[in-house]
């Protein structure tokens, strides 16, 4: 695996289990008794000061609770110690981002729930804006198959994957490209974020991509790094170029938002989502340039009316 992207998924995983971490309720157990009732406190310590917090009133449940969570807390604790290890022999540095990048994940966070349902809605998954908002938090819906419900999880994990300050902080390259599609695909295709090696057929066209050439992938997305134009430019060229190429098996219109926006977030300068409700608008532009037609008004939709500046 390439250093920076083992780096990448190290950081995840730490982020992960500090999460779990923290959600935990453990410490030093103190039941305390009046005439009455006992009650349960823990004492535990924060930057280095103990601290004590009270948790309820006694019961079995809560005691085996509270002595099973701060089991588990060790084991965090030293998985989280472990990766820091490896972080350190792979040369980590923790750099910091600029205000601009700053605000623009800020921004990019407090619409995750919009980016996530407009992706769903161009590709075709039943869901409402309720129903995907739910999925996202974590609840359950029972009017959805679970393949759409996998889908809006997917794309939520995507999405956490390159709002990761480390990842903002890497290129968008090829690389990159094949770890967001591994995200988007994950549970369904084995070799998700690997080229596409079959030939696909797309919906409402005659016109079919050939088979993608790595070499030729990572060239041409080079080429469009190298034009002297600004970044929501070249973020919609690469939004396309990735969209036509079908590069992947599947999930390619899911990966080449996400990659573009990376691009994007990176230089702090906004986000692109297609609204919902222009899909069907947006479909028929996208069929028009597969089928070879002139770009500039698949170009001039996305930039006027999908291009959101910070």
């Amino acid at each position: 695996m390439d250093e920076k992207y083992e780096i990448m998924n190290l950081l995840q995983v730490k982020q992960n289990l500090t999460k779990e971490l923290n959600n935990l309720v453990y410490g030093s157990i103190e039941i305390r008794e009046n005439s009455s009732n006992r009650y349960i406190y823990v004492h535990y310590r924060e930057d280095g000061i103990l601290l004590t917090k009270y948790v309820g009133e006694y019961s079995d449940e809560l005691h085996n609770l509270l002595l099973n969570n701060t089991i588990r807390a060790k084991e965090l604790k030293k998985e989280i110690k472990k990766i820091e290890k490896q972080l350190k022999k792979l040369n980590y540095i923790n750099e910091e981002l600029s205000p601009e990048i700053e605000k623009n994940i800020d921004f990019a966070k407090r619409h995750l729930v919009d980016n996530i349902y407009n992706q769903a809605i161009l590709e075709g998954v039943a869901t409402t804006f309720a129903d995907t908002e739910s999925i996202i938090e974590g609840g359950k819906i029972n009017n959805m198959s679970s393949k759409d419900v996998l889908k809006i999880v997917n794309l939520k994990h995507a999405w956490e994957f390159i709002l990761n300050k480390n990842v903002i902080l890497s290129d968008t390259n090829f690389p990159l490209l094949c770890e967001i599609n591994k995200f988007v695909e994950e549970g369904f295709y084995y070799n998700a974020g690997k080229l596409r090696s079959v030939p696909v057929s797309i919906g409402g066209t005659k016109w079919a991509p050939e088979l993608p050439i790595e070499s030729i992938i990572k060239e041409d997305i080079q080429n469009i790094f190298n034009m002297e134009i600004n970044a929501i430019d070249k973020a919609i060229e690469l939004l396309l170029y990735i969209m036509k190429k079908q590069i992947f098996i599947d999930g390619n219109k899911r990966t080449s938002i996400i990659f573009a926006n990376h691009y994007l977030i990176s230089k702090g300068q906004g986000i692109i989502a297609i609204p919902a409700n222009l899909t069907n608008e947006y479909k028929k532009l996208l069929i028009d340039y597969y089928e070879g037609k002139d770009s500039t008004e698949i170009k001039k939709f996305l930039k006027e009316k999908c291009f959101i500046q910070i």
